[in-house]
């Protein structure tokens, strides 16, 4: 069973909120709950965000309700069309988070009892309002999310994963239920990284929170995930065309080992970025670069006698030289956030 901070922040929120309408007699601080499940936030940026936009989407549908209430009543079909107005206002002001929440308080002013208790139909725009507002408080005081804590977990599980996969997408060892079970993984943490790393930009270029997470430190994760991306992009390279071209022996231990050697690189430079490796160690034995000539000959020589054997081969090749293209341009940006972290 998984139990986290946001699973717990959403609980708090909705319990807070539904106190807050008890105390102060307000009814239906159902729609309070519901308000704060849908106002809990990924970051503190987007929840200071959310409740600007919530308040002036809100306050848009609620004040749309009101009108279409007064004068054409509160008919299903009359209900459906400010559904669709709210949604096409909210796309047009740029502000579709807000649209879920958006549509609750429409539901809710437009479900009360006649178009002439509008005061109980304001009542309900306050209880939302309630909700809203303590989901934000409580997002943002309460287990403050430590984004940076959190990418760097993930990334030595996503290199797990790719590692695995790296290292018998040539030798063909692994089940091939097992293969594809751990693809995709690999594939689902890639797009948690890509999210995550988009909540680190958020939060340092919009609240400036340069202290925790510097611009050279931006770099670095970039370029790791775009490391992965094009290690991801090798394997799939590798399923297309490998063992479609019929190798040899002598073929396959040509590419095992050059995957077992990027593979040791790119272990080696998350480890670097994690501090785990001596300040004074270098990275001498890892000049990949150095021998991808003899690599991308070796393996037009070995497969001459065949046309398309040749061109499946190369393509692999080829994503294998951009892979560790990738990995020396990361070792090069890690070296220049170290170097500048020891002058600070």
């Amino acid at each position: 069973m998984t139990f986290g901070p946001r699973i717990l922040k959403t609980g708090l929120a909705v319990t807070l909120s539904i106190y807050v309408c008890m105390v102060f007699g307000l009814e239906h601080g159902v729609f309070a709950g519901v308000a704060a499940i849908l106002a809990i936030q990924p970051s503190v940026y987007r929840t200071w965000k959310q409740l600007l936009d919530q308040i002036i989407t809100n306050t848009l549908g609620a004040s749309i309700s009101l009108f279409f209430i007064y004068f054409f009543g509160e008919h299903p079909i009359i209900i459906g069309f400010v559904i669709i107005l709210m949604i096409s206002i909210s796309i047009k002001l740029k502000m579709e988070t807000t649209i879920p929440l958006t549509l609750v308080t429409v539901i809710a002013i437009m479900g009360a009892t006649g178009s002439e208790d509008v005061s109980f139909a304001i009542e309900r725009f306050f209880v939302i309002l309630i909700g809203t507002i303590t989901a934000i408080m409580i997002n943002i005081t309460i287990f403050p999310p430590n984004y940076k804590k959190k990418f760097t977990e993930d990334l030595q599980k996503t290199f797990q994963h790719m590692s695995l996969l790296m290292r018998t997408a040539i030798s063909d060892e692994m089940r091939e239920a097992s293969y594809q079970d751990i693809h995709q993984k690999f594939q689902s943490d890639l797009t948690k990284l890509q999210d995550q790393f988009k909540l680190l930009d958020e939060e340092r270029s919009k609240l400036g929170k340069s202290t925790k997470l510097n611009a050279r430190e931006l770099i670095v994760l970039k370029q790791m995930i775009k490391a992965f991306q094009e290690a991801h992009h090798l394997l799939a390279c590798i399923e297309d065309h490998y063992f479609q071209s019929q190798p040899v022996k002598s073929e396959t231990t040509l590419f095992d080992e050059k995957l077992e050697e990027l593979v040791k690189y790119h272990e080696y430079l998350l480890l670097k970025y994690l501090g785990l490796i001596k300040e004074d160690h270098n990275m001498i034995g890892f000049k990949i670069l150095d021998n991808q000539d003899a690599f991308y000959s070796n393996v037009l020589e070995k497969s001459e006698e065949d046309k398309e054997q040749k061109l499946r081969q190369t393509i692999i090749a080829s994503s294998i030289v951009h892979y560790s293209f990738h990995l020396e341009r990361l070792e090069k940006v890690i070296l220049q956030y170290i170097g500048n972290e020891v002058r600070k």
